[in-house]
């Protein structure tokens, strides 16, 4: 694996030993795979905490669904599910927080919580003053592609090479927010499996992690009960987990990502903790 440190208000995570976990906390009624579910802040809270007690290094809470054909909430509505769950996880565990959300003023309200990581499926680029934001507060973000939004980008995804546009659009973010103040080393990078992809866009991606390399970044990779497992094993969604782990380890294995962020925490721990312990005897 690749020495990488991801610098998150003043938390540098050492990437080179194993992956992280990010253990995801839906706050939603609508998330595709478990909304409605912690949408109560004590649920919400509750679940935090059992994430982080099964080895979640980072717990990502988002409070508006990005699922294909989702809707934007308002900010004062995502701020009211978001932030009471923030403000209690982070006086609760020693994992990280991470605020998955697309607009400014919810990222600022979070980060002043106690939030150190700004997780945004457009790449920082849905709100003007997000950039802003990230890096006068010094957070880790996670950059993300997506082709079109959350209501639209299923609509008939196409690219002509999706690993050169992905690589390309990943590259000029990262430009992008070095010129608005954001350190490079801030900077996780998420290729967006499901976000604008077809199944084939998907596999192409995560059969060629490797050409992110050359962005010296890490990645964060989320596959976990995404609809392309369902469609490749002939699953469910309450029975993608097992094939989640497997693409999880078969890129982490590799070298290629770095924070997996994952439904089910403590399998994903576990793969971790033995990628490491093999990688110590490698000859």
């Amino acid at each position: 694996m690749a020495t990488l440190v991801w610098s998150c208000r003043g938390h540098r995570l050492d990437l080179a030993r194993r992956p992280l976990v990010m253990g995801i906390l839906n706050v939603t009624p609508d998330s595709f795979s478990d909304g409605a579910r912690f949408l109560d802040p004590a649920a919400a809270v509750a679940h935090g905490l059992k994430l982080a007690a099964d080895g979640a290094d980072i717990l990502d809470v988002g409070g508006e669904s990005t699922r294909p054909g989702s809707q934007p909430v308002p900010p004062e509505e995502e701020l009211r599910r978001v932030l009471p769950v923030v403000a209690e996880l982070s006086k609760r565990t020693a994992a990280l927080i991470s605020v998955d959300t697309t607009k400014a003023e919810v990222a600022r309200h979070c980060l002043a919580a106690g939030a150190a990581i700004v997780n945004d499926v457009t790449g920082l680029r849905g709100d003007p003053d997000m950039p802003a934001v990230a890096a006068e507060s010094g957070a880790g973000v996670v950059v993300m592609h997506m082709q079109g939004t959350p209501a639209t980008m299923q609509h008939d995804p196409h690219y002509a090479d999706v690993v050169g546009e992905v690589a390309a659009f990943l590259q000029e973010r990262l430009h992008a927010l070095a010129a608005a103040g954001i350190s490079p080393e801030a900077v996780c990078l998420d290729p967006g499996i499901g976000f604008g992809k077809a199944l084939d866009h998907n596999l192409e991606l995560l059969a060629n992690l490797g050409a992110l390399r050359r962005l010296g970044r890490p990645v964060c990779l989320g596959v976990s009960r995404k609809r392309f497992l369902g469609t490749v094993c002939g699953r469910e969604l309450r029975d993608r987990d097992p094939g989640s782990l497997a693409v999880a380890c078969f890129a982490a294995a590799r070298g290629e990502a770095h924070v997996l962020r994952v439904h089910d925490v403590a399998p994903a721990r576990d793969a971790a903790l033995l990628l490491e312990a093999i990688d110590k005897h490698r000859r």
